[in-house]
């Protein structure tokens, strides 16, 4: 492990920018808290997180990757996807992979994004090179990429569901996982998976479906992966989703700095609140922490391979 990195620009949160199913700042109509919240008590057993963007920052103070990490480790979170969603962050990704090894990647062009870059001809050059970045061998994931019906509209649509194939196909020859982004979207985005066919594994990142669409994802082998919002008090469609998801399909994430857990929901989110979620998802399915926690962290070997 590589204990520094260069030189890393950090963005601040946009409300259309990553994954973000809400605007950090607008959470639940309150004023923003910049402060990170307090750690967690340490799992008992180590799990990663599935799903971080560490080139944004959303706090009073701007965290190196390295001292995220170490947080995260602190309390039993040991390792952590980075997540590109634009040629910007994808590269970040790579830099940040390369600089510390309890990092995989993820990269692609964000659904949102891909309508920008169709706009300015430049989607195909994206793509290309989003493809490149790929053949990274920490990079193990094409991702986030898929549909969102909430911020996009119109003729930006054709757009995504370009870019959500060519994702698609990039993911199946490479033979990487795709991270799914599905908001407000589920019936389209499966279609689409079953058009050009998944690849061998695929993860709804930050899952915001319900029973029905759990179902789907037992029958066909997709993970579910659980973010902060499973906490939140009107995420009753998650925590009925999370009964009848079938335990190897279990993953959990942050989706930080976005979708921090209850009771902290608006401040900045990182990889160490990983736990507050976990805890959740044992009680509301009754489960043993310490059982959870090694099926979540098997999961995500499965689904990513070693972080070794």
């Amino acid at each position: 492990m590589c204990n520094s990195l260069p030189p890393l620009s950090y963005r601040a949160p946009e409300e259309d920018a990553g994954s973000a199913e809400e605007a950090p700042e607008k959470s639940a109509g309150k004023k923003t808290h910049k402060e990170y919240p307090p750690a967690p008590e340490p799992l008992p057993v180590p799990v990663m997180d599935n799903h971080t963007h560490l080139d944004f920052r959303h706090g009073l103070l701007e965290v190196s990757v390295t001292d995220a990490l170490d947080a995260a480790a602190a309390v039993g979170v040991q390792g952590a996807v980075q997540v590109g969603c634009d040629l910007e962050s994808s590269r970040f990704t790579v830099q940040a992979v390369e600089a510390d090894r309890r990092l995989l990647g993820a990269v692609a062009i964000h659904p949102n994004d891909a309508p920008a870059y169709a706009g300015r001809g430049e989607l195909e050059d994206a793509l290309a090179e989003i493809e490149e970045l790929a053949r990274h061998p920490r990079v193990r994931a094409i991702g986030e990429t898929g549909l969102d019906f909430f911020r996009t509209h119109g003729d930006g649509l054709a757009h995504q569901r370009h870019s959500f194939r060519r994702h698609i196909d990039i993911a199946k020859r490479l033979g990487l996982t795709l991270q799914i982004h599905d908001r407000d979207a589920h019936d389209d985005v499966v279609q689409v998976l079953r058009e050009e066919g998944a690849p061998e594994k695929v993860v709804f990142h930050c899952f915001s479906g319900g029973a029905e669409l759990a179902r789907i994802c037992n029958e066909n082998g997709w993970y579910m992966s659980f973010a902060g919002t499973f906490t939140f008090k009107n995420a009753d469609n998650l925590r009925k989703a999370l009964l009848i998801a079938e335990p190897e399909l279990m993953l959990v994430e942050t989706d930080s700095p976005f979708l921090t857990p209850h009771p902290y929901r608006g401040r900045p989110n990182a990889s160490y609140m990983v736990p507050y979620t976990v805890r959740s998802m044992a009680e509301v399915a009754e489960k043993d922490l310490a059982g959870l926690c090694e099926q979540l962290a098997g999961n995500t070997l499965a689904a990513y391979g070693s972080w070794d």
